[in-house]
């Protein structure tokens, strides 16, 4: 049984794409849908769906031209045992900004740039580079 739901998803994202897979199916929640959306939108998922029983959410990796990984690692930040939160002044670019930094704020799951951008503060979930 998993207990840390984020932390499975991520981790299950980052291991298909080392071992060079196209398609990750994860259980589907609105918290993974909404965490797939925001790596959409920092470029290291293609893009992601459904499946017809709408169960299992597919997700589609993306990699370099050259067909290396694009993620090379993740960081869990705020874990089950121990929240992080980070006021939007304090949110800094991650890796000199090769790297992203996913938050969980009042306007939705953002990048660490989105969440400056708007100027809101979360809960710190992962990194990813």
């Amino acid at each position: 049984m998993v207990t840390d739901n984020i932390g499975d998803f991520i981790i299950r994202i980052k291991n298909a794409n080392l071992v060079g897979k196209e398609v990750v199916s994860v259980y589907t929640s609105k918290n993974k849908e909404s965490i797939a959306n925001a790596l959409v939108r920092a470029g290291y998922l293609k893009s992601f769906s459904k499946n017809t029983t709408g169960r299992l959410l597919e997700v589609v990796l993306a990699y370099k031209a050259d067909k290396s990984s694009k993620i090379t690692g993740v960081q869990r930040v705020s874990k089950p045992s121990k929240r992080v939160y980070q006021k939007s002044g304090d949110i800094r670019p991650f890796k000199n900004g090769f790297g992203a930094t996913i938050i969980s704020t009042p306007a939705g799951i953002l990048t660490n740039k989105e969440a400056v951008k708007q100027k809101v503060g979360g809960e710190v979930l992962f990194r990813i580079w």
